[in-house]
C-alpha cells in the first residue's frame, strides 16, 4: 500500500526553455534549407519535451520501502528526515553537502529533504531528494517507518 507518491514533473518555464530550440535550429539551418530547418526544429523540440516528461522521477513511500527514481531503500534503514528550504536548501545542495550522498535533485523544485541512511553497508550517509511537498513526504516516511518497526 502506498502512503505517498509524487512525480517531479518539470515546471512550466522548462517548456519555454525547450521552445528556444526552435529559433536556434532555424538560425543554424536557414542558410542551408528553411524547410529542413523547420522539420529538424520541430523534431528536436518534440524530442526534448518527450525526454523531459519520460525522465521525471517519482518518489514513493509504501510497502516498507522508500523509492526515489530507480533507487530504493527499506524505510527501516532510514533515519531522521530534515526539510530544507531557501538558503538551507541551497546549502544542502552545495557547500553543506557530502560527496558520498545519494542525490535526486531537480533544478525546478526548490525544497529538499535530507534522509539519514542507517545501513552500515551503504556508502551513502544520506539521501537528498527534491520534493514539492516536503512536509507530506516526511510525515508519510515517519508513519511508514513506525509501521515497519512494529
Amino acid at each position: 500500500m502506498t502512503s505517498y507518491r509524487e512525480r517531479l514533473w518539470p515546471s512550466a518555464w522548462m517548456y519555454g526553455v525547450i521552445a528556444l530550440v526552435i529559433p536556434a535550429t532555424l538560425l543554424v539551418f536557414s542558410p542551408i534549407d528553411l524547410i529542413v530547418g523547420g522539420i529538424v526544429a520541430i523534431v528536436l523540440a518534440a524530442g526534448s519535451v518527450v525526454l523531459l516528461l519520460t525522465s521525471a522521477p517519482e518518489i514513493v513511500v509504501g510497502d516498507g520501502m522508500l523509492r526515489a527514481g530507480r533507487a530504493s531503500i527499506p524505510v527501516a534503514l532510514t533515519g531522521e528526515a530534515i526539510v530544507a528550504r531557501g538558503d538551507d536548501a541551497r546549502h544542502e545542495k552545495g557547500p553543506g553537502g557530502d560527496a558520498r550522498a545519494w542525490l535526486m535533485l531537480r533544478g525546478w523544485v526548490e525544497p529538499v529533504v535530507r534522509i539519514a541512511v542507517l545501513d552500515p553497508d551503504d556508502p551513502a550517509p544520506y539521501w537528498l531528494l527534491s520534493t514539492r511537498r516536503p512536509e507530506d513526504f516526511v510525515a508519510a516516511l515517519r508513519a511508514e517507518r513506525a509501521a515497519a518497526t512494529t
